[in-house]
Protein backbone atom coordinates (compact mmCIF):
# COMPACT_ATOMS: atom_id res chain seq x y z
CA UNK A 1 0.00 0.00 0.00
CA UNK A 2 1.25 3.47 -0.88
CA UNK A 3 1.74 6.05 1.82
CA UNK A 4 1.23 9.79 1.48
CA UNK A 5 -2.18 11.38 1.97
CA UNK A 6 -4.87 11.53 -0.70
CA UNK A 7 -7.51 14.29 -0.54
CA UNK A 8 -10.41 14.83 -2.91
CA UNK A 9 -12.59 17.93 -3.11
CA UNK A 10 -15.99 17.35 -4.63
CA UNK A 11 -19.42 18.91 -4.99
CA UNK A 12 -21.93 20.18 -7.50
CA UNK A 13 -21.14 22.52 -10.37
CA UNK A 14 -20.38 26.03 -9.15
CA UNK A 15 -19.60 24.93 -5.59
CA UNK A 16 -16.03 26.26 -5.77
CA UNK A 17 -14.09 22.98 -5.92
CA UNK A 18 -11.33 24.17 -8.23
CA UNK A 19 -10.80 27.41 -6.31
CA UNK A 20 -10.61 25.65 -2.96
CA UNK A 21 -8.38 22.88 -4.30
CA UNK A 22 -5.93 25.46 -5.63
CA UNK A 23 -5.96 27.44 -2.40
CA UNK A 24 -5.33 24.32 -0.35
CA UNK A 25 -2.43 23.38 -2.63
CA UNK A 26 -0.88 26.83 -2.19
CA UNK A 27 -1.28 26.76 1.60
CA UNK A 28 0.25 23.31 1.98
CA UNK A 29 3.10 24.16 -0.38
CA UNK A 30 3.82 27.27 1.71
CA UNK A 31 4.12 24.94 4.71
CA UNK A 32 6.85 23.00 2.92
CA UNK A 33 4.66 19.96 2.26
CA UNK A 34 5.12 18.17 -1.11
CA UNK A 35 1.75 18.43 -2.83
CA UNK A 36 0.30 17.49 -6.21
CA UNK A 37 -2.93 19.02 -7.54
CA UNK A 38 -4.79 17.16 -10.28
CA UNK A 39 -8.19 17.39 -11.91
CA UNK A 40 -10.54 14.56 -12.77
CA UNK A 41 -10.91 13.98 -15.63
CA UNK A 42 -7.56 15.29 -16.81
CA UNK A 43 -3.96 15.66 -15.65
CA UNK A 44 -2.66 13.20 -18.27
CA UNK A 45 -2.65 13.26 -22.07
CA UNK A 46 -5.35 10.59 -22.14
CA UNK A 47 -7.33 12.27 -19.38
CA UNK A 48 -7.35 15.65 -21.12
CA UNK A 49 -8.46 14.04 -24.39
CA UNK A 50 -11.29 12.24 -22.61
CA UNK A 51 -12.21 15.46 -20.78
CA UNK A 52 -12.67 17.21 -24.11
CA UNK A 53 -15.10 14.50 -25.22
CA UNK A 54 -17.02 14.39 -21.95
CA UNK A 55 -17.30 18.12 -21.31
CA UNK A 56 -16.55 19.90 -24.57
CA UNK A 57 -18.46 17.90 -27.18
CA UNK A 58 -22.10 18.80 -26.52
CA UNK A 59 -23.12 17.51 -29.95
CA UNK A 60 -22.22 13.94 -28.96
CA UNK A 61 -24.91 11.89 -27.23
CA UNK A 62 -23.33 9.79 -24.46
CA UNK A 63 -25.34 7.34 -22.37
CA UNK A 64 -24.68 7.05 -18.61
CA UNK A 65 -22.81 3.74 -19.04
CA UNK A 66 -20.45 5.24 -21.62
CA UNK A 67 -19.99 8.37 -19.50
CA UNK A 68 -19.09 6.24 -16.52
CA UNK A 69 -16.58 4.14 -18.44
CA UNK A 70 -14.94 7.20 -20.02
CA UNK A 71 -14.55 8.86 -16.63
CA UNK A 72 -13.11 5.63 -15.24
CA UNK A 73 -10.61 5.29 -18.10
CA UNK A 74 -9.33 8.83 -17.55
CA UNK A 75 -9.24 8.21 -13.79
CA UNK A 76 -7.30 4.96 -14.15
CA UNK A 77 -4.62 6.72 -16.19
CA UNK A 78 -4.41 9.58 -13.70
CA UNK A 79 -4.00 7.15 -10.81
CA UNK A 80 -1.29 5.29 -12.71
CA UNK A 81 0.67 8.31 -14.02
CA UNK A 82 0.31 10.92 -11.29
CA UNK A 83 -1.46 9.93 -8.07
CA UNK A 84 0.29 6.69 -7.10
CA UNK A 85 3.82 7.98 -7.86
CA UNK A 86 3.21 11.09 -5.72
CA UNK A 87 1.82 9.05 -2.83
CA UNK A 88 4.73 6.65 -3.03
CA UNK A 89 7.00 9.65 -2.35
CA UNK A 90 4.99 10.43 0.81
CA UNK A 91 3.42 13.45 -0.84
CA UNK A 92 -0.05 14.93 -0.47
CA UNK A 93 -2.35 14.59 -3.49
CA UNK A 94 -5.36 16.85 -3.98
CA UNK A 95 -7.85 15.81 -6.66
CA UNK A 96 -10.48 18.20 -7.99
CA UNK A 97 -13.26 15.55 -8.26
CA UNK A 98 -12.81 11.79 -8.13
CA UNK A 99 -14.91 8.63 -7.80
CA UNK A 100 -17.62 10.33 -5.72
CA UNK A 101 -18.59 12.47 -8.72
CA UNK A 102 -19.26 9.38 -10.84
CA UNK A 103 -21.36 7.81 -8.10
CA UNK A 104 -23.49 10.96 -8.07
CA UNK A 105 -23.66 12.14 -11.69
CA UNK A 106 -23.82 8.81 -13.52
CA UNK A 107 -25.17 6.84 -10.55
CA UNK A 108 -27.83 8.64 -8.56
CA UNK A 109 -28.63 11.32 -11.15
CA UNK A 110 -27.93 9.15 -14.20
CA UNK A 111 -29.63 5.99 -13.02
CA UNK A 112 -26.73 3.51 -12.82
CA UNK A 113 -26.53 1.20 -9.77
CA UNK A 114 -23.94 2.39 -7.26
CA UNK A 115 -22.59 -1.12 -6.71
CA UNK A 116 -21.98 -1.46 -10.44
CA UNK A 117 -20.03 1.81 -10.54
CA UNK A 118 -18.08 0.82 -7.45
CA UNK A 119 -16.94 -2.46 -9.00
CA UNK A 120 -15.51 -0.62 -12.00
CA UNK A 121 -14.12 2.08 -9.72
CA UNK A 122 -12.16 -0.40 -7.65
CA UNK A 123 -10.35 -1.49 -10.80
CA UNK A 124 -9.75 2.08 -12.00
CA UNK A 125 -8.27 3.33 -8.71
CA UNK A 126 -6.38 0.10 -7.94
CA UNK A 127 -7.91 0.03 -4.49
CA UNK A 128 -6.34 3.40 -3.55
CA UNK A 129 -9.29 5.42 -2.35
CA UNK A 130 -9.00 8.92 -0.87
CA UNK A 131 -7.99 9.25 2.75
CA UNK A 132 -10.22 12.32 3.01
CA UNK A 133 -13.12 13.37 0.78
CA UNK A 134 -14.29 16.96 1.21
CA UNK A 135 -17.81 17.68 -0.02
CA UNK A 136 -18.65 21.32 -0.74
CA UNK A 137 -22.39 21.44 -0.12
CA UNK A 138 -24.34 24.07 -2.07
CA UNK A 139 -27.89 24.32 -3.49
CA UNK A 140 -27.86 23.50 -7.18
CA UNK A 141 -29.56 26.72 -8.23
CA UNK A 142 -26.95 28.78 -6.36
CA UNK A 143 -24.08 26.86 -7.92
CA UNK A 144 -25.44 27.10 -11.45
CA UNK A 145 -26.05 30.83 -11.04
CA UNK A 146 -22.38 31.30 -10.12
CA UNK A 147 -21.17 29.98 -13.48
CA UNK A 148 -20.45 32.93 -15.77
CA UNK A 149 -18.62 31.09 -18.58
CA UNK A 150 -20.34 28.97 -21.29
CA UNK A 151 -21.74 25.76 -19.80
CA UNK A 152 -20.03 22.45 -20.57
CA UNK A 153 -21.91 19.37 -21.82
CA UNK A 154 -22.82 18.07 -18.36
CA UNK A 155 -23.68 21.51 -16.95
CA UNK A 156 -26.14 21.87 -19.85
CA UNK A 157 -28.27 18.99 -18.53
CA UNK A 158 -30.53 21.45 -16.73
CA UNK A 159 -31.52 22.40 -13.21
CA UNK A 160 -33.70 19.32 -12.62
CA UNK A 161 -30.68 17.08 -13.24
CA UNK A 162 -28.46 19.20 -11.01
CA UNK A 163 -31.06 19.09 -8.23
CA UNK A 164 -30.76 15.29 -8.38
CA UNK A 165 -26.99 15.73 -8.11
CA UNK A 166 -27.39 18.00 -5.09
CA UNK A 167 -29.76 15.58 -3.36
CA UNK A 168 -27.57 12.58 -4.16
CA UNK A 169 -24.23 13.79 -2.85
CA UNK A 170 -24.72 12.93 0.81
CA UNK A 171 -26.12 9.50 0.00
CA UNK A 172 -23.20 8.77 -2.33
CA UNK A 173 -20.69 10.11 0.21
CA UNK A 174 -22.05 7.76 2.88
CA UNK A 175 -21.93 4.88 0.37
CA UNK A 176 -18.32 5.65 -0.57
CA UNK A 177 -17.26 5.95 3.07
CA UNK A 178 -18.83 2.60 3.91
CA UNK A 179 -17.37 0.77 0.92
CA UNK A 180 -13.87 2.30 0.87
CA UNK A 181 -13.12 3.64 4.34
CA UNK A 182 -12.52 7.17 3.06
CA UNK A 183 -13.20 9.85 5.68
CA UNK A 184 -15.95 12.32 4.71
CA UNK A 185 -15.90 16.03 5.55
CA UNK A 186 -18.97 18.16 4.76
CA UNK A 187 -18.38 21.89 4.20
CA UNK A 188 -21.08 24.54 3.70
CA UNK A 189 -20.01 26.17 0.42
CA UNK A 190 -22.45 29.08 0.63
CA UNK A 191 -20.22 31.21 2.83
CA UNK A 192 -17.22 33.44 2.30
CA UNK A 193 -14.51 31.71 0.20
CA UNK A 194 -11.78 32.85 2.60
CA UNK A 195 -13.57 31.32 5.57
CA UNK A 196 -14.18 28.10 3.62
CA UNK A 197 -10.50 27.91 2.67
CA UNK A 198 -9.50 28.46 6.29
CA UNK A 199 -11.84 25.72 7.50
CA UNK A 200 -10.55 23.25 4.91
CA UNK A 201 -6.91 24.10 5.65
CA UNK A 202 -7.45 23.69 9.39
CA UNK A 203 -9.08 20.28 9.03
CA UNK A 204 -6.51 19.05 6.52
CA UNK A 205 -3.48 20.14 8.53
CA UNK A 206 -4.92 18.54 11.66
CA UNK A 207 -5.31 15.23 9.83
CA UNK A 208 -1.86 15.49 8.24
CA UNK A 209 -0.22 16.01 11.62
CA UNK A 210 -2.01 12.91 12.90
CA UNK A 211 -0.26 10.78 10.25
CA UNK A 212 3.10 12.51 10.48
CA UNK A 213 2.81 14.62 7.35
CA UNK A 214 2.25 18.01 8.95
CA UNK A 215 4.06 21.27 8.54
CA UNK A 216 7.81 20.94 8.24
CA UNK A 217 9.55 23.63 10.31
Amino acid sequence: MTRGFFITIDGGDGAGKSVQAKRLEESLRADGIPVLLCRDPGSTRLGEAVREILLGRSEIEICPQSEMLLFMAARAEMVHETILPALEEDGVVIADRFLLSTLVYQGIAGGLPLDEIMRVGQVAVRGRFPDLTILLDLPAEVGMARISRPLDRIEQKGLAFHKKVEAGYREALDFLAEKSGTVPLLIDAAGDPDQIASEIYGEVTRRLRAVGLGRRE
